[in-house]
Parts: structure tokens; C-alpha cells; sequence
């Protein structure tokens, strides 16, 4: 049977964080970009108040832009400046140029049946996943399945008979891996050092881009007679006793 693979989009494929910074500095007129910067060299973990803060003003189907390093006021300014902006979801560019189509062409060959999970807020214009299929569309996935979701991204799994999900957050891989029997593979482009311990003690494959995802999704569908030392290599990068296609 195919491949049955889910790949979230902001934060995977889609650069939601840099247009956010510059509709942020547009609002505000302060260098978000050098403030951006100054945060990454702090520790992430090291949130206190202002974390709790950000999370109050994210909306609650998206994650806090801890990151950005802004008050909870601006947050909240910036979230309603961004669902005033049509199509504001057909904007984004993309974090790795030409990864998409990559994606779309190994689909048609391989014969994988690919889904789009999101969280995304509507704004103004079309709906939120009407936005994004186009936005795929444009750069190269022709008929793009995109389900804006709620909840759980493990119970969603189950309910979808995923095989895996590509996601960026931690605690999304975690609900993957304890409501589901798909396998997480996680995208961590920071430094592995601020990577949560329990993803790998957890069988949730790491990976520092899409790209690395797709060379593991190749031959993980590759028969295992083929090359049985790659193979091995991959199931125990994802926590894997046999192909997740078997």
C-alpha cells in the first residue's frame, strides 16, 4: 500500500515567521528583525513571564511568537493586523525553494497520498484553506489536500490512517506518537542542544529539513532487500521496527 504521509505547513514548508516579522515591523516601525536575532541567542526555555505572556496573545489555534520577542499588547495588535490582510496565507514564501515540487514529484512517483495539516487563522479574502491550496498550488503541488484543523494532531492521525506526520513542534509529534500509530518525524532547524530529550527516547525522528526528511521518506519506501544498511539506519533514526508501509 502506499504511503499515507501528513506534512504540516507554517514552520515546515511555509515562512509564516519572517512575513510576521516584517507585517510586525511595518505596524510597529521597530527593528523586529534585530530583536528576532537578539532572542535566538537566548535560551528558548528561558521564557518566564514574557512566554506566558505570548501565549495568552497568540490565537488559540496557533502557536506563541515567543521568538519575536514582543509584549502580549503587540501580539495581539499583530494577529488582528494579520487577519486584516487579504489572502495574507498566499503571501509566504517558502523555507527550503523547491522543496514542494520535490515533493509532489516523489508523491507521483512513489504513488504516496499526501495530506496538509494547518492551524491557520482566517483572514480576509478566501478561507484560510482555500488560500493555502492555492499557495501549494503556486509552487508546484497540483491538487493539494489541506485540512485546517483543531486538536490533537495524534487523534487526527488516527482518524486519517496516517502512516507519518512532518511537523515542526515538539509537543505535536508527542500527541502523534502517544494517540496514534503513525510515526513522527520532527523538523528542528535550531540548535540540538534546545531539542526536548524525550523526542528521540520517544521514537519521533529528527530531522534539520524537509529536504533530509524526504531523502529518509525515500528509503524508507525503498524495499529492504535493497539496501538493508540504509534501511536499518533509517528505522532506528525513526524509532522503527519495520517499514512504516509494511
Amino acid at each position: 500500500m502506499p504511503l499515507r504521509i501528513a506534512f504540516d505547513l507554517d514552520g515546515v514548508l511555509a515562512d509564516m515567521e519572517s512575513e510576521l516579522v516584517r507585517q510586525a515591523e511595518l505596524l510597529f516601525g521597530e527593528p523586529m528583525t534585530r530583536r528576532l536575532q537578539e532572542r535566538g541567542d537566548a535560551d528558548p526555555a528561558d521564557t518566564g513571564t514574557e512566554g506566558q505572556a505570548a501565549a495568552e496573545a497568540a490565537p488559540d489555534n496557533l502557536q506563541p511568537l515567543i521568538r519575536l520577542n514582543m509584549t502580549s499588547r503587540q501580539q495581539r495588535k499583530l494577529w488582528r493586523h494579520v487577519e486584516s490582510i487579504e489572502n495574507f496565507w498566499q503571501t509566504l514564501e517558502e523555507l527550503e525553494p523547491g522543496v514542494i515540487p520535490r515533493l509532489a514529484a516523489m508523491a507521483t512517483e512513489r504513488r504516496w497520498e499526501i495530506i496538509f495539516l494547518t492551524k491557520r487563522p482566517e483572514t480576509v479574502g478566501a478561507t484560510a484553506q482555500v488560500q493555502s491550496q492555492l499557495w501549494l498550488q503556486s509552487k508546484g503541488f497540483t491538487l493539494p489536500s489541506v485540512y485546517v484543523v483543531q486538536g490533537s494532531r495524534g487523534r487526527i492521525a488516527a482518524a486519517l490512517a496516517l502512516d507519518i506526520v512532518v511537523d515542526d513542534r515538539p509537543e505535536n509529534c508527542l500527541d502523534i506518537v502517544v494517540d496514534s500509530k503513525a510515526r513522527a518525524i520532527l523538523v528542528w532547524r535550531e540548535d540540538e542542544s534546545h531539542l526536548p530529550a524525550a523526542a528521540r527516547r520517544l521514537g519521533i525522528g529528527v530531522v534539520k529539513s524537509v529536504g533530509e526528511c524526504l531523502d529518509i521518506l525515500t528509503e524508507l519506501d525503498s524495499p529492504a532487500r535493497e539496501q538493508p544498511g540504509v534501511m536499518n539506519r533509517v528505522m532506528r533514526l525513526l524509532g522503527l521496527k519495520e517499514p512504516a508501509n509494511a
